[in-house]
């Protein structure tokens, strides 16, 4: 298995507007071959900081997705979020080869 983490630390206020970008989001990555999991964590001792954690097959699998047309669509539409603050972050990405489980 293959994990991806994308973490963000947003603007005071501003976490209950990106948890329900992220509770509407498209789902074209379910779709894909490989994937697993999708979950939106939340930072129980810093509320700010949210996590979009991926769960993959293969490491392959996830840079199929990360090279696809649908993954290119779905971020150029995070460039033209309503509120600029939100659109302007950039994730910290960090990405882990399962070895035990």
């Amino acid at each position: 298995m293959y994990i991806v983490d994308s973490t963000v630390v947003v603007p005071e206020g501003k976490e209950d507007e990106l948890i329900s970008i992220y509770q509407n989001r498209s789902r074209k990555v379910d779709e894909q071959p490989g994937f697993i999991k999708f979950e939106l964590l939340q930072n129980d001792k810093k509320p700010q900081e949210l996590t979009v954690h991926t769960i993959w097959e293969t490491k392959q699998d996830y840079l199929n997705w990360a090279r696809s047309e649908q993954f290119k669509q779905i971020h150029e539409l995070e460039k033209n979020y309503p509120d600029q603050e939100l659109a302007q972050i950039v994730p910290r990405v960090y990405k882990y080869k399962v070895v035990a489980n």
